[in-house]
């Protein structure tokens, strides 16, 4: 029989998390990255709440304190002695996105630029020669200005997608957003669908996972709210590091594939690919004897003569085989989609795009900050300093991910489909090992992060790229804990509107969130006394 008080706490989290997210969703209706021209809010019969951007940013920040709070402390209950079942989470996590769905775009005007592009690939322009301006209409007035004239740097599957959203809908922008959305859900749906069996896999307990990769405020704010084709990459992400730990190579290299000609950071997906699929092709060490192979392949197997081929070249070999059966299908499903969408290679060139002059990303900061200090002594280097920057961020990235593939456990078995080495009676040496390491799935995490945080570009859904496949696979320590913190603070980085706030704005979210203080302050000391009044079972 469950716990009475756990399974109370948590339905108290469901309701604290709704509450939340309907008093965010009802801010977003004035204070979201609305429409530019008043087509939503006519339909119903709320255009008056636009000229209240003020008093939605507190209702905004109400909201959005509440629900942080829930999921927080929900993930109390789920480290507790019994936790919710990940089919309890997912229902809270269907009530806690339900009032996201009909609002406006939140927190970003992507979705808009989604569209303009859709359309201009059904219209025959080139979008990795043009921005949305060559477009015109009301699709391309929705675009924020610096992207205007801005080529995508989305791949040709995407654009498939948001092709098909933009010749349903026409010009109709409002129908345009729920159909662009109901996209962004279909990847967040099958990322749920596949995240527990993930986590099993990696050994780590799926309620955990889906707390950290599924109900976090990053996904509900930014996959369900903004509807970024991120949930759509990260979703063939995850269906494809799922298919890889079940031994589906094959279909692994397809849907990572795809993930990647959405977004390009799917692509290190096919590292876990290859580092698995070369562990379970045969060993060089191992040959038929010659009687056997004229019987059909089907007999006894020999060792190699004393000593063998070198360790290294034999891992040279397997490796090398298993990138050229990657290079096959990631090949083939790129040729095959491009040549159905017909958009052609050009994303190649342009995924510089997300790198705008006012990024706040580390390495972009930095470079401003020196670009500053240089003009200040009159230097000719100033223009140099931004690109420098970058390319030390990116260098970084790339040495945290060598770090991560390193310290990965080469002499042990995968943590993927290998459960018989942890669970053996007798040895808890071999737990404790393997959970110090890194398996492919959490070293993937780990470059994904370091890629997101030190990259020429960075947005808060980003931080999704790498704590998504943490959440699966990374043990129970400081990294999951760091990982929960970064997802709080990144919630808060960027205005429901997705421009620059004014000080006004910065005062009213203040002001609502500091309205959320008392409210959950009552809520935590009612739950303490109803704990204290409740009788004690034997």
């Amino acid at each position: 029989m469950p716990d009475a008080p756990a399974t109370a706490d948590a339905r108290g989290c469901r309701l604290l998390g709704f509450a939340g997210s309907a008093a965010l969703a009802l801010g977003g209706l004035a204070a979201g990255a609305l429409p530019v021209r008043d087509t939503l809010a006519p339909v119903l019969g709320l255009s008056g709440l636009r000229q209240h951007e003020q008093a939605g940013l507190v209702c905004a920040y109400f909201g959005l304190a509440l629900l942080s709070a829930a999921w927080w402390r929900l993930g109390r209950a789920v480290r507790g002695p019994r936790p919710p079942d990940p089919r309890s989470l997912l229902v809270t996590l269907a009530v806690w996105a339900a009032p996201l769905l009909v609002v406006p775009p939140l927190f970003s005007r992507d979705v808009y630029s989604y569209l303009a592009q859709g359309a201009m690939v059904g219209a025959g322009i080139d979008v990795y020669e043009f921005g949305p301006s060559r477009l015109g209409g009301p699709l391309s007035a929705e675009v924020p200005p610096v992207w205007q004239h801005t080529p995508t740097p989305y791949g040709p599957a995407f654009l498939a997608l948001a092709s098909a959203v933009a010749r349903a809908v026409d010009t109709d922008v409002p129908l345009g957003v729920f159909g662009m959305r109901a996209v962004a859900l279909a990847g967040v749906v099958l990322l749920l669908v596949c995240l527990p069996r993930l986590a099993r896999a990696c050994h780590v307990d799926p309620a955990a996972a889906l707390w950290l990769g599924g109900l976090n405020p990053l996904v509900l704010l930014h996959l369900v709210g903004g509807a970024h084709n991120d949930a759509v990459m990260l979703g063939l992400l995850v269906a494809g590091l799922t298919a890889a730990a079940a031994a589906r190579f094959g279909t692994a290299t397809v849907l990572i594939t795809l993930a990647s000609l959405v977004k390009a950071p799917a692509a290190l997906g096919l590292v876990v690919v290859g580092w698995l699929w070369r562990d379970r092709l045969p060993r060089l060490d191992r040959l038929p004897t010659p009687h056997r192979i004229r019987g059909g392949w089907s007999g006894e197997q020999r060792a190699l003569p004393v000593g063998g081929p070198p360790a290294g070249r034999r891992g040279v070999a397997d490796t090398l085989a298993a990138l050229g059966l990657i290079l096959l299908f990631a090949a083939a499903t790129t040729v095959a989609v491009t040549a159905v969408t017909g958009t052609g290679y050009g994303w190649l060139r342009s995924l510089n795009t997300p790198v705008s002059s006012q990024n706040w990303s580390l390495s972009s900061t930095f470079g401003r900050i020196t670009r500053n200090v240089l003009h200040l002594f009159g230097s000719d280097l100033a223009p140099l300093a931004i690109p420098a920057w970058r390319w030390l961020g990116l260098a970084a990235a790339v040495a945290v991910t060598g770090y991560a593939w390193r310290a990965k456990d080469r002499a042990s078995r995968s943590a993927i489909g290998h459960s018989a080495a942890q669970d053996t009676p007798g040895c808890p040496a071999t737990r404790v090992t393997l959970r110090r390491r890194f398996g492919p799935v959490y070293a993937l995490g780990l470059s994904l992060t370091a890629l997101a945080l030190l990259g020429p570009a960075l947005r808060p859904w980003y931080l999704l790229w790498g704590l998504i496949p943490i959440a699966a696979a990374a043990p129970d320590g400081r990294v999951r804990r760091w990982a929960a913190v970064a997802c709080l603070l990144f919630a808060v980085l960027v205005f429901p509107s997705g421009f620059t706030p004014r000080l006004t704005d910065l005062a009213a979210a203040l002001a609502g969130a500091l309205l959320a203080v008392p409210v959950l302050v009552g809520l935590s000391a009612g739950l303490a006394a109803a704990r204290r009044r409740e009788p004690v079972s034997c």
